[in-house]
Formats: C-alpha cells, structure tokens, sequence
C-alpha cells in the first residue's frame, strides 16, 4: 500500500481538493475511507485518511495506483505551493500488516501497552508492537471483520508478522481469503468493482461524500456527481445470489427476458454462506432488490437475484 504523510497548515485543504469527504470534521486520530474522483466524477483510487494526533494527515491507498495516486497528490502541492499554501508530503517507506478477525484483540492485546476496547472501528495510534518501536495500528481492515493495520518500520516487518504467527490462532492468508471475506462483506476492489468510468453514485457509495462538501461543491467532479444523486444514474452496482456454477469477473447479466443489462465485476463462491456470490453493474431499472435476472456462464444461463449487501453481516468495533 503507498502510505504518504501530509504536513503543513493547509494539509486538510489540501486532502479536501482531492477527495470527495469531510476531512476536516474528523477527530484526533480518527480516519474514514473516501475517493480521489475527476473532473469528470470517476473514481481515481479509494483511500484512507486519518487525521493523526501528530499534527500530519496519514493517507493509505491502492498499492496498484501508487504511481498516479503519488502524482495526482505530487502535482497538487506543487499547484498549492505556487500559490502560497503550507503543505508538503512524506513518502513512508513501512509495511502494512492486517490482522483480521475475531480473535485478533485476544492476540494482540498482550502485545501493546495501549488498552484496544479504547481504540474503535476507523481509529489509530502510534505504539510499540511487540517490542516493536514506531507501529501506527489502525482498527480497520478490509475483510469486514474486526482487526487492525498496523505500519510497521519495513526492516521490522518480517519479525512482527513472526512475532503474531506465535499464537496458534494465527495463520498466514494471501489475497484469495482477503477477496472473499471482502466480497462477503459488500466491499469494493479497485480496478474491479470501481474505477474512473464509475462514479460515487454508480457504485452506491454516495456515503462517503460529506454533507458539507456536498452543499460547497468543491470536490473533482461534483456537478456530475450531485446531479447523478438528484436524478439516478443509468447504471448502479447491485450484489447478486445465483445457483449453478461460479460467477466470475465479466459474466454478463441479462434481464428475465434475456436481454444483456450489465456485467459481473467480482464474484465467487461464499465460504460463510455456501452459495455463489457477486457483486456488478446493470441498467439501474433492474437495480430493486429481489429482482430476478440471469447470468451467462460458459454459454448457459442460470438463476441469480438482485441481493442485500453485505451478505454477511460486518462485525466492526464499536464503542457502546
């Protein structure tokens, strides 16, 4: 993942002339996922920003946008410098480790000073991890379940994940068990189920538009936006259950009468719940849940039906 640091007075007008959120209203140390959108309302990259207690913005994006993302924030200083603003960046050169799941407070509470029934679902801190110095944890993850990030120094990252893997609950897991437990949950990938041909509104994230920066405007691509939200897009992301084999990545989807009114962006088979899921963009008429449709796989049609996301249910911690 790019992990870029912003600085300076102006580090929130800054973010806020990139993303589509209110950056401004965040807390100490308190992040929220947002958008890097265009001119045109397309999504560039899906980001977390936290407004760290250490005077800095701290930024996480895609690893696959490092180079545009790096030079869309690039161009902008240089743009906001020229005009007298205070901001600068700092490329962090750590890992990331996740650590999801139900049992991750159990495993990692022995290891941090910090209490973690303090620290909720978007929110972080800087601590040692295992007698490790330097590590940002950061209670999110995109799995939908509960667990942290945590920013450790690079040369140190090997010995933290061995550090973690001594507890037997523990276990190595590479992106297939991240993709699944992320669709399960309803979450995007980039490049898959978003990218700049889909705007906010088409990919029904339209929360994470702040209501102050709806009302200002000044957001990339606000006009087209906004104007999506008053009179609904052509197309929107649904989630679909099916019967019969997998659906894949580029399945079509065709209305009950066989026409094709979409396409298939993610899709596979559900561990939690024993059945095919998926999620994919079609003509936003067909987009009402329950609505029967068909998908096309190797040239035979099946079942699948418009449905609720997140499949399962999300397990987020929260402060009661």
């Amino acid at each position: 993942m790019l992990q870029t640091k912003v600085f300076g007075r102006d580090r929130v007008k800054f973010i806020e002339s990139l993303v589509v959120g209110d950056i401004a209203e965040l807390k100490p140390d308190q992040g929220t996922l947002s958008l890097f959108t265009n001119e045109k309302g397309g999504i560039i990259d899906d980001l977390i920003v936290t407004n760290t207690s250490d005077q800095h913005l701290y930024v996480v994006s895609n690893a696959g946008c490092m180079e545009k993302d790096f030079a869309l924030m690039e161009n902008k200083v240089k743009e906001m410098k020229a005009a007298g603003f205070d901001v600068h960046l700092e490329v962090s050169d750590n890992a990331l480790l996740a650590l999801q799941g139900p049992a991750m407070a159990r495993v990692l509470q022995p290891g941090v000073a910090d209490d973690l029934a303090k620290l909720p679902f978007m929110s972080s801190g800087m601590m040692a991890v295992f007698g490790v110095e330097g590590c940002r944890v950061t209670r999110c993850g995109y799995t939908g379940e509960d667990g942290v990030e945590i920013s450790v120094p690079a040369k140190q990252a090997v010995e933290l994940a061995e550090l973690l893997l001594r507890d037997s609950s523990v276990w190595l897991a590479g992106l297939a068990a991240r993709d699944s437990l992320r669709l399960e949950a309803g979450l995007c990938l980039y490049g898959n189920d978003i990218d700049e041909n889909t705007t906010p509104v088409e990919a029904s994230l339209v929360w994470t538009l702040g209501k102050r920066r709806r009302v200002a405007m000044d957001f990339p691509g606000a006009s087209i936006i906004l104007a999506q939200i008053k009179e609904k897009p052509k197309k929107k992301r649904v989630g679909l259950t099916s019967t019969g084999p997998p659906i894949r990545q580029h399945v079509p989807i065709l209305s009950p009468e066989g026409k094709a009114i979409g396409e298939v962006t993610s899709g596979c088979p559900s561990p939690c719940l024993q059945k095919n899921i998926a999620m994919g963009y079609v003509d936003s008429e067909f987009s009402k849940l329950n609505t029967a449709l068909t998908v096309e796989v190797r040239k035979k049609n099946y079942p699948a039906l418009v449905t609720k996301m997140p499949f399962t249910p999300t397990h987020y911690y929260t402060i009661k």
